[in-house]
């Protein structure tokens, strides 16, 4: 079998195994479906495409693509022992093989078969490796010259500049290279010698020639074929777990006391969009959190649909009415959907606080933080720690060694800062503790049940609670549902974490009898629930504020006021709030006020006293707001504009209609119809229909579809009518409809 010629030749000589490999590694070169192997080849030499499967190289297969460039394999075949010259001895034959299978599943290279000999390299990767393997360009000045013999004679400090830059990239950066710098300088010598070549005025370049003599057998350099293993620190899985089961609680209930404050007060809409910097810094004044925890939490909540921007005229950030079914839910199940929220945000909370180009600050929640590919980056961090064995953890500096090695394309300058910000967030959504995956984030990355993972490595939810006699009430773990609401209503939390503690103020006793809680259900609440002794000071503390709450009534009348203590009364229509809310007394238990009932309560409690709202029946009304909710329009969809890999039906799908595209294109008939549009033409297309149909024979024809695509394809006529043809299309594996009058030409395929 001759070698062959082109790109488009050699796809032509691959497996449909081979094809659909191909696919899956590029799948940009799937959409849309190839007509035939020359628009593959076509497309799969484009500088965009070659780009992107340049990005998925680890760094000795680029070494190798380098290599073949500076071969020359652009131009005329390469073989091993140019490689080997160029990769030096150390490098194993094996490695570069391996490397060279791998480019030419990618078809970055291709030739005649799966050996060494024979290679070419896509031109296309020229403008994609500009400065290819770590070589400067030739000095005029040594073409004529000894260059071994010439270095031999440099003192160690001019020598010393340049074996620095053999050892990477022949660039430099210097103040020394500008002109008007003394000429007794290192640099300037080294420069008027030709030993070294100006860029700029700050940057000079390494010779080939120097830089051949200065590596010896390593002309390209220092070469790593093989992926860096750094010592992971090993740990216990339960720790794991459990500080991850710690940080797991602590977003929860961050998110929730975020959502909370949202609802009371939603937090206005830059011009921009946004998270205004004022607004982050009260929503954390009212949480308690810091403003980069604000941040985070929002931008979570605002990816999980549980709050977000209304249509108002001044829009504002407000919680969604699915909030309300989140908190509701089981601690695992949250955890799960902000957990998930977070690995597909096509956005970077990292950059929150950094300074864009008019050197502003980048706040939550503004369009300035979107960025499509940053699930891929996050899971391309987080695979590596999915790669070790259980229980393992690498620190920032070690992931990115392994990354620069394995994609040393991605990231660029902001790898560091990259892996930085995925690892401080995904600790921070209980993926990770103590720098190793947690069972829940493996659970979330391998796509398995992460609710499931989480609850199994949660506290199990306790029902009691330990009251101190400092009126502090200490929880030893998650409560469950029922007891956690009834003990926020009548404590406020002072620190949370493994065990929360609550604190008992008069203040919060009388949040409680606004519910809607009398004195004997408290008594009663920290008497069944505490493991500990009620201290004497929490009863009387009950006491004493129920003995004052509730004694003075409000109702609608607009409002009115009840109470039985005459004295009381009269002490309210005497004070100044009395003429502030229009208060009028009917009688000396009663008076009725013109303002609403709600601010005649916030009127009375300012001003020192301590009434209560009630109903018809005269039962206690909770009349706290349950805040501020929309209507939540449908999350919106994490779609980045990449390419993903085709199904493997879809793959040969495509590789089906490639092989078709080969054939009609191979038939290349000379005698057929073509259609202009008119009759004549029309009715001999329909009479070499009907004949292949009537002989049971294929016909080649040309097709333009409805979006405008035009292609070559063979098929076997079934039935002609009412302008349609319908036949078995081999490149859609079964029975097709064409639009007659969408056929450009026709002519009978050869027996």
């Amino acid at each position: 079998m001759s070698d062959p010629t082109s790109l488009a030749a050699w796809l032509t000589r691959l497996s449909d195994e081979q094809l659909a490999a191909l696919l899956e590694l590029r799948p940009d070169l799937a959409v849309p479906p190839p007509a035939d192997s020359t628009v593959l080849a076509t497309r799969a030499g484009l500088r965009a495409s070659v780009s992107r499967a340049a990005d998925e190289l680890n760094a000795f297969e680029l070494l190798v693509l380098e290599a073949l460039i500076l071969a020359h394999a652009t131009e005329s075949p390469a073989d091993a022992s140019d490689l080997k010259e160029l990769l030096g001895k150390p490098v194993p034959a094996a490695r570069i093989t391996e490397a060279l299978k791998s480019l030419r599943k990618r078809a970055l290279v291709w030739g005649p078969d799966e050996e060494i000999p024979g290679v070419r390299v896509v031109p296309a990767v020229l403008e994609v490796l500009p400065r290819a393997g770590q070589i400067g360009r030739p000095s005029t000045a040594l073409l004529t010259v000894d260059v071994a013999a010439t270095l031999a004679e440099l003192d160690p400090a001019r020598l010393g500049l340049l074996t620095a830059l053999a050892k990477g990239a022949p660039f430099g950066r210097t103040r020394d290279a500008a002109p008007g710098t003394p000429a007794d300088r290192p640099v300037q010598q080294l420069l008027a010698a030709g030993l070294l070549l100006p860029v700029d005025d700050n940057t000079v370049e390494l010779p080939s020639q120097v830089s051949a003599v200065l590596r010896g057998g390593t002309p390209m350099g220092e070469v790593a074929h093989t992926d860096p293993r750094p010592k992971p620190r090993k740990l216990q899985q339960s720790d794991i777990d459990s500080t991850a089961a710690g940080a797991a609680l602590e977003l929860l209930r961050h998110s929730a006391a975020l959502i909370e404050a949202l609802g009371v007060a939603p937090a206005a809409v830059l011009r921009s969009g946004g998270l205004g910097v004022r607004e982050a810094r009260k929503l954390a004044k009212q949480t308690d959190l810091d403003e980069a925890r604000v941040s985070l939490v929002a931008e979570l909540l605002a990816a999980a649909g549980l709050i977000a921007s209304d249509e108002a005229a001044d829009p504002s950030w407000t919680p969604t009415t699915a909030a309300d079914s989140w908190a509701a839910a089981e601690p695992a199940v949250r955890w799960a959907g902000l957990a998930s929220a977070w690995l597909e945000l096509p956005r970077l909370p990292g950059l929150i606080g950094k300074r864009d180009e008019r050197d502003k600050p980048l706040v939550a929640l503004s369009e300035e933080l979107r960025r499509p590919l940053a699930p891929r980056d996050r899971r391309r961090v987080l695979s590596v720690l999915a790669g070790l064995p259980h229980a393992t953890a690498l620190n920032a500096e070690q992931l990115n060694t392994v990354l620069a090695w394995r994609r040393p394309r991605w990231g660029g300058r902001l790898r560091p800062e990259l892996i930085s910000w995925t690892l401080a967030e995904a600790t921070a959504l209980a993926l990770l503790g103590r720098g190793a995956l947690s069972s829940p984030g493996r659970a979330l990355l391998a796509g398995e049940d992460a609710a499931a993972a989480m609850a199994a490595v949660l506290p199990p939810a306790v029902d009691h609670f330990l009251v101190q006699a400092d009126l502090t009430v200490v929880a030893p773990g998650p409560l469950d549902a029922e007891l956690e609401h009834e003990i926020a209503l009548v404590a406020d939390v002072e620190s949370a974490g493994a065990a929360t503690v609550y604190r008992v103020s008069p203040d919060t006793v009388r949040r409680a009898l606004d519910a809607g809680r009398s004195a004997a259900e408290l008594h009663a609440l920290f008497a069944l629930r505490s493991r500990t002794p009620v201290p004497q000071t929490l009863s009387y503390l009950i006491d004493d504020v129920a003995r004052r709450h509730g004694r003075l009534r409000a109702g609608t009348a607009a409002s009115f006021l009840r109470c039985d203590d005459e004295t009381l009364l009269a002490e309210v229509l005497a004070s100044p709030v009395s003429s502030r809310l229009s208060l009028r007394g009917l009688a000396p238990t009663v008076a009725v006020s013109s303002a609403p009932l709600a601010e005649v309560l916030n009127g009375l409690r300012a001003a020192g006293f301590a009434p209560a709202a009630e109903d018809r029946s005269g039962a206690v009304l909770d009349l706290r707001s349950r805040g501020a909710r929309i209507e939540m329009r449908g999350r919106p969809r994490r779609r980045v504009p990449t390419p993903t890999a085709p199904s493997d039906e879809q793959r040969a799908a495509v590789v089906r209609g490639v092989r078709a595209g080969d054939r009609a294109a191979a038939m290349n008939p000379t005698t057929r119809v073509v259609t202009d549009g008119s009759r004549a033409t029309g009715m001999a297309t329909m009479a070499v229909l009907q004949q292949a149909a009537r002989a049971g024979r294929s016909v080649w024809i040309g097709y333009v579809d409805a979006q405008g695509v035009a292609s070559q394809r063979v098929v076997e006529p079934v039935s002609i009518g009412a302008g349609v043809l319908e036949g078995f299309d081999s490149a859609a594996a079964g029975i097709r409809r064409f639009s007659l009058h969408r056929i450009t030409s026709v002519a009978l395929a050869e027996e």
